[in-house]
């Protein structure tokens, strides 16, 4: 009785390395964007997309909720505030911690990226077709929600 062919790992067939890839190839297709129109790096772009998204918040929860170290994230913001697009105040409970919020700057710059990135999006629905992307789109919730209870190593 023979065994069966032992399986080989193939790299690119490896869900998390695909994932991988493909966020990449597209943030760095988008990144024309916010670097060529506003002079921004992917950093500054996702603090300011959260802070645009969710409003004020501390640099931990941008932390939290977007997976950027904490250094990064301190960088990006004293940028973005010398560019005039945040603002930070003390919280009125406690002094220690500041909340970050867009200037009127930053929020018309986050209106204008964020019709870029309807547009963008467009294009990937074109290219795709409507109903592929909104699957692919449903997946990849899925594939986050599967993984929602692990906690972050970092």
């Amino acid at each position: 009785m023979r065994n069966a062919p032992e399986e080989v790992f193939d790299l690119e067939c490896f869900l998390p390395y695909l994932l991988n890839q493909a966020a990449e190839a597209s943030s760095r297709s988008f990144a024309t964007v916010y670097r060529q129109e506003f002079g921004m790096s992917r950093t500054q772009w996702r603090v300011m997309a959260n802070l645009g998204k969710f409003g004020g918040m501390t640099a931990s929860e941008i932390c939290q909720v977007s997976h950027i170290e904490k250094t990064k994230v301190s960088r990006a913001v004293s940028q973005l505030q010398d560019m005039g697009y945040l603002m930070r105040s003390r919280a009125t409970d406690d002094k220690r911690r500041e909340n970050l919020s867009l200037t009127p700057a930053g929020q018309a710059v986050f209106r204008k990226l964020g019709a870029r990135g309807l547009a963008y999006q467009a294009q990937l629905a074109a290219a795709l077709g409507a109903e592929r992307l909104a699957e692919l789109e449903a997946m990849l919730q899925q594939v986050r929600a599967l993984h929602a209870d692990m906690a972050d190593p970092v």
